[in-house]
């Protein structure tokens, strides 16, 4: 193919996947205002208020740089996603009952220029701390390939078992929210002489053949989470969670995990789940205390129940949308659910808890 025809089919391609896009996010905003105008109609369930509410934001990726495109060629828009998340606080600052946010991680990406990684973070952290209540950070692989933990998880305030960057807090009695760290072993984020360094390195060694270990190929199924911009969650994080969630159990609360990777293989890609997602999991269904499991991570988002009727919901990024398209919203925190009300490019779901 000359070099006209490889230009021609390279720009037909582009715009081909713009078109896709523009028509997935009209295709969303008519099924948000077809849910926006029934909820205004049928009210809250039971006619009850919601207990209380809170933010939702994901994979904004902020960097000061030119849009660019996905390693599948989906558009990014670098410096529009901080507009969003103007946007975001400022519908939440309005709407006045908003008790927090929910940041799941990826503040900044990972083509930040690393003379500008400080900055690009503090310039993020700026506009959540114009929000009007509290904002709870998780830490992601684009926020690891920017600063080492020792310098971005007291930059977020994150109340962790440092240096690790679990955590949990209850806005009311009857809820618990439980946040992993899900590049507690990781080829990221640790010096390159720490022993989770060298146990992710270890375990990728193994687990992928390529060279690359951020590449999938030739890998198969759930195989292809075995690469490097995934983690794991170590032994002495999952006795944590072990003892969060009975503890939970014995004070009668709901809980809601939220982790950046992924953690149900049909919420998500293959590629975009964390490593032993089963062994969280298998700690998550000793319990019944865990209703919802929210994630980012994987951009496109998704929506699964598992096996034990625990809803985990991945959020659409911030990052893919368009100027003057967004990716945020609120939940309504209920006894028996969680209602997402969500803005353009992510989609509204009502999560109601298994009986």
């Amino acid at each position: 193919m000359n070099r006209k025809l490889l230009l021609q089919y390279t720009c037909n391609l582009q715009l081909s996947i713009q078109e896709s896009i523009v028509a997935t996010q009209t295709k969303r905003k008519r099924q948000q205002l077809t849910l926006i105008d029934t909820n205004q109609r049928m009210g809250h369930p039971n006619g009850l208020a919601p207990l209380f509410s809170f933010g939702v934001i994901t994979d904004v990726q902020y960097a000061d740089i030119p849009d660019g495109y996905s390693f599948l060629g989906v558009p990014r828009y670098y410096r529009n996603s901080m507009l969003v998340l103007q946007r975001a606080v400022k519908k939440w600052n309005n709407h006045q009952d908003i008790k927090f946010s929910l940041n799941l991680g990826d503040i900044v990406d990972g083509k930040c220029p690393k003379d500008q990684s400080l900055d690009a973070v503090c310039k993020v952290i700026k506009e959540f701390q114009n929000f009007n209540g509290p904002t709870y950070h998780i830490i992601g692989n684009h926020c690891l390939y920017n600063l080492p933990r020792s310098k971005l998880l007291p930059l977020l305030s994150i109340p962790s078992h440092h240096p690790h960057a679990y955590y949990d807090f209850s806005p009311i009695p009857e809820y618990r929210f439980v946040v992993l760290d899900g590049y507690d072993i990781s080829a990221i984020g640790w010096p390159h002489d720490h022993p989770h360094t060298i146990q992710a390195l270890n375990f990728l060694n193994e687990k992928n053949p390529n060279s690359n270990k951020d590449s999938p190929n030739g890998l198969v199924n759930l195989e292809r989470r075995f690469v490097k911009f995934n983690g794991g969650v170590g032994k002495e994080q999952l006795k944590w969670l072990d003892n969060i969630l009975q503890d939970a159990t014995n004070s009668n609360q709901k809980v809601v995990v939220c982790c950046h990777v992924p953690l149900d293989p049909g919420s998500t890609s293959n590629d975009a789940i964390l490593w032993n997602y089963d062994e969280v999991r298998d700690v998550i269904h000793r319990y019944d205390c865990v209703k919802v499991c929210l994630c980012g991570h994987d951009h496109h988002g998704g929506h699964s129940v598992d096996s034990h009727g625990v809803h985990h919901r991945v959020l659409e990024a911030a990052l893919e949308c368009q100027p003057g398209i967004d990716a945020f919203g609120y939940v309504d925190v209920f006894e028996d659910r969680l209602s997402l009300i969500g803005a353009d490019g992510m989609v509204s779901s009502e999560m109601v808890f298994k009986r």
